[in-house]
This record gives structure tokens, sequence and C-alpha cells, in this order.
């Protein structure tokens, strides 16, 4: 997929041209007659506000679903018949839904307000030949600024003149490193991070000072770029909430449509039209799953306080869901499969990989020429007094026993740091640059010739492994310097990270690293970590590989592809859109503002809470506190168990529902009495689904979760085997009502007592399916998934609430109930039993019968593979 260069490539040219075109000279700077000029033709340097709807109208919008009618539909009708706590209930879920809706729709715009507190308030500019601060907002193209150590880079610039700058750009680029700057012009086809002569806005200059030519403000930046990525960005739906849209939507026509043709046969059978329209009604409440949304919103709820016990904070309800059901994270590298902190892993002396002991007055040149403490300074340097402390070896003493007298601080230009102590001096940088100075080396034996064949072989082992390495020497004044040894250091892997991606491969999900880093160190923590087999043969695409890549095979190829280096945020963006039009359902995580819009776009966007910037938290649906992966490993285990017992909960509750509506209907369509009123469904709906129902969002994490491969993306939420268990329930609950009460009827009670034992015998059913539903696949006496306080408090409360409804008076006068005697308890205890037994025979039926197939499929997938 083909993209183009920067149309000004500034990065390309010599900064004296750059200079002269933008017609300032970078010694003297603009004057201020023509920077207010400037100012008022390219306006100020900030990033813009992108219009929206207001708020009002983003409020409305959140009641316009199919669900919320449904909701708003059941409230109306339970308000007119009494149930106004049930009408309350509903009406305050709708509310919830509402607010929910649009505190997420407000979190685009704190992503981008986010992104605009990452210019600095001042900058130092010169104009008319004299430095001073000024607001960075005024600043325009052609003003010259200066940049020293602490500062944020105001605006994107084109450096002029460089003394030991180093500029973090992680945020930007994801390189993990802070970035050496020069003066010097790179290829016009160079990414942002390999652009040394150029510092973009919102960067941190950690080292050095640098003087520069503005070349773009506001949201002709890179910033400003990914501004509008993010603003653009579309926010996907996830899949709970199109799989409920689209049954909220075909539940609204059914009900319409069913209680239309009931009240028209009604009618036409010489029915009066009042009581059809109680009929209808009745059969309206009953088929609405009012408590649905309610309990949906809980069990994602408590969903939410698991992750956040596992360091994972989830900003955006449904993300808990969608993470169970993820099939590919993109992942970035640095702190979130490594450890972001550089340590030294191998020594090598006289060309040969030594032990610490070997390698003494390495490790010495190390802590000598170093200007950092420990924990605090240059994150390279860190590592090297750190493989001196491994080694046995006090950093204090030594630089106690050598005080320094002179330093040449580290140059880009030579890539080398010298210092002097006393009579002796040390030189650490680049391999190249030291070797290229030293005459001889410090071998086993002593001072040896150097032996440049076999330290340029050992050195190209160590980069390949993805490795950093520096090499040290010690010289005395007039003498050329005689070679120490190297030093390899790299970002190790977090060891439970390496756990975390073995388990989501043997959960069938997909991991992918995009790094901001390059190939060979993507390549080989890739390998560290397991996301693939083989480090050589590990295919690697650099973003510069990527705008080359034909639309035609774009998709295959970036599905095929374990690891993307050298990246850029609108290429972060295209990969999560090619994963996602191959059906994926995608997780990415990231830390840094070049990670925001492709946050935003992906199915679940996963941040980093520690060193993750407040544009990426922003832009995410969940954020690590540890930015660990394997907390996200942790988290889509939760996110399975979530939606296992949203499974269980519908598998439950539609039943009721429709079980409801049906013996309504059957009632109309045989001219009977209705065996259940409005008022009597109002009352089993509200506490079953409360007491009963909501027990599922409290259910233990099956064992073996993880073992399985992802659902389907598009498997829907309403499986076959899954109606099927709802007819069949639905069967039963009918059967059993209409039974009893006529049953009852016919050995002379009363019409308020016969209601009173179906309402008895559907809570009783409802409790035994629902110990059977702690399972939906297996019986559920062998695949017990562990004690549940709430199911046992569940079902005591229910029980208690159900001789309220049939003995206490005041719930006779309220509900149309009347007290029973023993025998109804037995229709009761009969039904619930009877219920249970078919619907765990039946589990067990079809349990065999997928063995068989899966059995079936491995003997032929075997006899296959023999032929």
């Amino acid at each position: 997929m083909k993209t183009t260069a920067h149309p000004e490539a500034f990065h390309a040219r010599p900064a004296p041209d750059v200079a002269e075109q933008l017609g300032v000279d970078p010694r003297t700077g603009l004057g201020t007659e023509e920077a207010e000029a400037r100012l008022a033709r390219s306006g100020p340097n900030e990033v813009p506000a992108q219009a929206g709807p207001g708020p009002v109208l983003r409020l409305l919008r959140q009641f316009h679903d199919p669900l919320i009618y449904v909701l708003l539909l059941a409230g109306v009708v339970t308000g007119l018949f009494g149930g106004y706590v049930d009408a309350g209930v509903i009406g305050g879920v709708v509310a919830l839904n509402a607010l929910v809706g649009f505190v997420q729709e407000s979190r685009a715009q704190r992503a981008l307000d986010a992104l605009s507190k990452m210019l600095p308030a001042d900058a130092t500019v010169v104009r008319d030949g004299v430095t001073r601060r000024i607001p960075a907002v005024r600043l325009v193209p052609g003003d010259v600024v200066e940049l020293a150590a602490g500062d944020r880079v105001p605006a994107d610039v084109r450096l002029v003149e460089v003394r030991m700058a180093e500029v973090d750009e992680s945020a930007l680029t994801g390189e993990s490193m802070a970035v050496r700057k020069s003066a010097d012009a790179v290829p016009a086809e160079a990414v942002v991070a390999d652009r040394a002569g150029c510092a973009y806005s919102g960067t941190l200059v950690t080292r050095g000072w640098a003087r520069a030519v503005v070349t773009a403000t506001g949201g002709a930046t890179e910033l400003g770029g990914i501004q509008h990525l993010v603003a653009t960005a579309e926010v996907v739906a996830t899949p709970l909430t199109r799989k409920l849209a689209r049954f909220s939507r075909q539940l609204s026509i059914a009900i319409v449509a069913v209680a239309a043709g009931a009240f028209a046969l009604g009618v036409g059978r010489g029915t009066p039209a009042p009581e059809m329209f109680t009929a209808v009604v009745a059969l309206a409440v009953g088929a609405i799953p009012e408590g649905l949304p309610a309990a949906v919103a809980i069990v994602l709820a408590i969903g939410v306080v698991r992750m956040s016990r596992r360091g994972a904070i989830v900003r955006n309800l449904p993300a808990v869901e969608t993470l169970g059901g993820t099939t590919v994270i993109c992942t970035d590298k640095t702190g979130t499969l490594t450890r972001n902190r550089m340590t030294v892993t191998t020594l090598a002396v006289a060309g040969r990989v030594v032990p610490p002991a070997e390698a003494r007055e390495c490790l010495v040149a190390g802590v000598l020429c170093n200007d950092a403490q420990l924990g605090e300074g240059d994150p390279t340097e860190i590592a090297l007094l750190e493989s001196a402390i491994a080694a046995g070896l006090d950093p204090e003493a030594i630089r106690a026993a050598a005080p320094r007298t002179d330093t040449v601080p580290f140059e880009s230009e030579t890539r080398t740091m010298t210092t002097v102590h006393g009579a002796v001096g040390y030189l650490k940088g680049a391999v190249e640059e030291v070797v290229a100075r030293c005459e001889t080396e410090l071998g086993p034996g002593g001072v040896r010739p150097l032996d440049p064949a076999a330290l340029d072989r050992l050195h190209r082992e160590l980069t390949d492994q993805g490795l950093r390495v520096l090499a040290f020497a010690r010289f005395t004044p007039g003498s050329a310097p005689t070679l120490l040894g190297l030093q390899a250091m790299h970002d190790p892997p977090r060891p439970e990270a390496v756990a975390a991606v073995a388990a989501c491969r043997s959960a069938g999900i997909q991991v992918k690293m995009i790094t901001g880093d390059h190939a060979g160190t993507a390549r080989s923590i890739a390998a560290e970590v397991g996301l693939v087999d083989d480090a050589a043969a590990a295919r690697v695409l650099t973003g510069a590989e990527l705008a080359e890549l034909p639309e035609a095979g774009f998709d295959e190829t970036v599905a095929a592809t374990q690891v993307f280096a050298r990246v850029s945020p609108g290429q972060k963006l295209q990969l999560v859109h090619a994963l996602q039009r191959g059906g994926h359902v995608v997780a990415m995580t990231g830390d840094g503002v070049n990670d925001a819009p492709a946050l935003r776009r992906a199915d679940i966007g996963v941040a980093m809470g520690r060193n993750g910037t407040d544009a990426a938290r922003q832009a995410a649906d969940m954020v690590l506190t540890d930015d660990d992966f394997a907390s996200i490993e942790s988290a889509v285990r939760e996110g399975r168990s979530v939606f296992d017992n949203l499974r269980k909960f519908i598998a439950w509750t539609l039943p009721a529902n429709i079980g409801e509506g049906m013996v309504v209907l059957v009632a109309i369509l045989l001219g009977a009495t209705l065996p259940i009123v409005p008022v009597q469904i109002l009352w089993i709906n509200m506490t079953t689904a409360v007491f009963l129902g909501l027990t599922m969002a409290f259910e233990p994490t099956e064992s073996g979760i993880m073992a399985r491969p992802p659902r389907p993306p598009k498997r829907p939420l309403f499986t076959a085997a899954l109606l099927r268990r709802v007819v069949l329930v639905s069967l039963l609950l009918v059967v059993a009502a209409f039974v009893v009460h006529r049953a009852e009827l016919a050995a002379g009670w009363s019409l308020a007592q016969a209601r009173t034992s179906a309402i008895n015998v559907f809570v009783g059913v409802q409790a035994a399916y629902l110990l059977s539903c702690r399972s939906l696949d297996r019986p559920v006496l062998l695949a017990w998934p562990g004690r549940s306080r709430m199911f046992g408090l569940g079902l005591g409360l229910t029980a208690g609430l159900q001789l309220l409804l049939t003995y206490a008076p005041v719930m006779n006068t309220w509900f149309h109930t009347a007290p029973v005697g023993a025998g109804s308890w037995l229709w009761v205890l009969g039904a619930a039993v009877v219920a249970f037994a078919v619907v765990e025979a039946d589990k067990l039926f079809w349990h065999r019968v997928a063995a068989r197939r899966r059995v079936s499929s491995a003997r032929e997938g075997g006899e296959g593979r023999v032929r």
C-alpha cells in the first residue's frame, strides 16, 4: 500500500537550503514584523480542535437505538399496569445506558485535548538577532528556535546546529532509546524515526543543545497529523454491542407482529377489544427481556472489578467482553514485552565471549567513562554500572581511586566519549569508531596486535541478535588506545510476558509485534518471547516495506506477518484496518501519541498506564497499570469468563420471557383463561431476573477456558444449540404452567389459587434450569464449576419471596394471588425435577454427539495423512 513522502521533505535537504527556502538567516532569525505577518497567514501554533456535536445532541443520540425503544415500551406498559417499581428500574437502565454512551463518546474529544497538552507553553526563539522567550503558540514557519536539555520541542524543526543533542521521540515513533541528532540530511524516503536532522513537535530534548528552523506549526506538524487520524478514526462497535442491537431489532419486530396478530385473531373470534388488549399487553410484557440490558451491564461491571485486580483498568464496559473474543493482539515491544531497562548480556575480550571475571578492565572502563549514577542518567550508562556491580565491582570505589580530570563528552559526529583520569584515559563508543583508533587489544596473555577480522565477525554476530554493542579502550597520552573489549546489551523480555504469549498462542490468539525499533532488535525479541519459532526464518516487515506493498495482497501479507518494525502512526492504523477486514477482532496496545489513532480504531485499545502518554490513555478502552503483557493475557481470560457468564444469563432468561409470551399466546389461540396475568408476569420478571439471573454474573471461571480457540467473530450470539435449548425450556415452562393451572381448576381450586400455583411452577422450573445453566455444554454434575455463594443466596431469597407472594395478604391483594396447600408445592417440585432431568439429558446427548464428531474428524485427518 504505497504512501508518499512528506511533500516538503525538509529532512532530505541541507540545512542551509531549508533556511534559504524559508527566508531566514539562522544567525539572526526573523524580524518581528515578518513574524507577525506570517502568524496572520499560518495561524497559531496549536493543534486545532475538531468541531463535533454539542453535549445535548450527543446525549439525545444515546436514545436512538432499537433496544432502548423496547425498554421504553416495557417501562410504559409496566407503569400503566401498576408496576411502578419495575418501571422505575427500567427507566434507570435507560438513563444509565444513555449516560455511559454519552461519556464514552466524549472520550474522543479528551484524547484530542491530551494531544494539544503536549505542546510547551513557551519557546526560546531568535528574532531580530536577539534570543528571547515567547509563547509557543506564536511560533511561525521560518522562526529560529534554540533547544536545550529538558525542553519540549515546540514545533516541527530542521536542525541547523547541533551540540551532542539527543531527543526522546518514543511518544511519537515508538523508538525506545533517545535519538542522537545531527544537522545532516537523510534520504527522502526515511521514516520519521530515522530523520536525524529533524525534531518534531511534542518530543523531548534529553541531552545537549541545538538551533533549528521551524518548518511546520499547528495542524501541519507530525503531531497535528496524528490528531487528524485520531479525530477521523472510526470507533468500531464491539461484537457484543452489534449482536445485541441486531437482537433488539429482531425482537421488536417479532413482538409487534405477534401481538398485532394475536389481537386481530382474538377480536375476530368475538373477544371484546379491551379484554384482548389486556391479553396482548401481557404477551408483550412477558416477551420483553427488560432485565437483559441491566444484567449485561452488571456482568460487565463485575468483570471490570475482576480485571482491575489483575492490573487492567477498563474504561469502556463492552471492552470486557470484546477482549474475551479477541483473535489478534497487536503489541508494542518496549516495556510491554520487555522490561524497558537496558541490561548487559554479553562481554567480549580479544574477539571472543568471556565471563565477567575475564573482562574486568572492560567493566572498569564502563564505570569510569560514564556520567550516570545508579537509577539516574542515560539507560545505556546505567546498564554499564549494573554490569560492573553484577561482576562484583564497586563503582564508587573505582571512581574514588581514579578521579576524573578531563572529559570530552559524547559527540554525534565521532560517536565516542572520552574521559581522562590522571595519566590514563578511557574511550567508549560505537565499535567501528573505537576500533579504528586502536592498534592493539588486551588478550588473555596481555596486550597483543588487534585482530580486526575476528572482532568484525563477533560484532556482526552480536548485532544480528538485536544487541546494542559498545567498545571500550584505554590509552595514555601520546600512544594509540588499546581495545579492552565489548559490552553488548539489550532490553530483555519479561519472563511473565513469555508465558503470557505462550498462553495466548495456545488459546488460538495471534500475537503480532508492532514496534518503532529496528528490524534486527524486533526479530530478536520476537524469538525470545516466543512470537516466532525461528528468528532467522521470521519475516519482519518495516514501514518502508509496508509502503511498497501492492494493495492487492496487502491484507494477506499483514495476516501472515508476525513482526512489524519502524512503522508510522498511519501505518499502524492501516495494519488494524487490514486485520479487521480479514474478520479479526483486534486488540491493540500502545503507549505513545503515535499509537492513539490505532488504539481508537481497534476493537479494543489497550494503553500503558505507567509509561503511557495521556493521548494514548484517553484513546484506549483499557489501561494496564503495570505495562505488562501478562496482564493482557489475564484480561483475555477474564473476558472469556465474562462472555461465558453472559451466554449463561441469556440462555437462562430467554426461555422465561418466551415461555411467558407463549403461555399468553396459547391461551388466546385456545380461547382459554390466562394462566398468568400481566402484573404476575411483571412479578416473575422482576424477582427472578434480580435474585436468580444475576447470580450468573458471579460464576467462577470454568476450567480450560484458555485452551479453547477464540469464538469466530461472525458467530451469532444465538447459536443453533442455544436456540434449541431456549425452545426446549420454553415448551417445558408452557406445558408445566398449563398442566398445573388446568389440574388445580379441575380439582376445584379458585382461579387465584390456580394462577398462584402456575406462578410458583414457573419460578420453580426457572430455579432448576438456573442450576443446569451453570454449565451450558456439559451435564452440570460432570462439569461442576465450583461453589458459588451468590447462587445459594439467590435461591434462598427467591424462595422467600414466593412464600411472601403466596401467603401475605397484602401481596394477595396487589398481585391477585391466594394461599395454596401442600399439594401445590408438590407440583412445583415435580415440575422442577422433570425440567432439570430433561435439560441435562439433552446436554448429555448433544455432548456425546459432538464427541463422536471430533473422533470421526480426527480419524479422517489421520487417514488423509496416511494416504
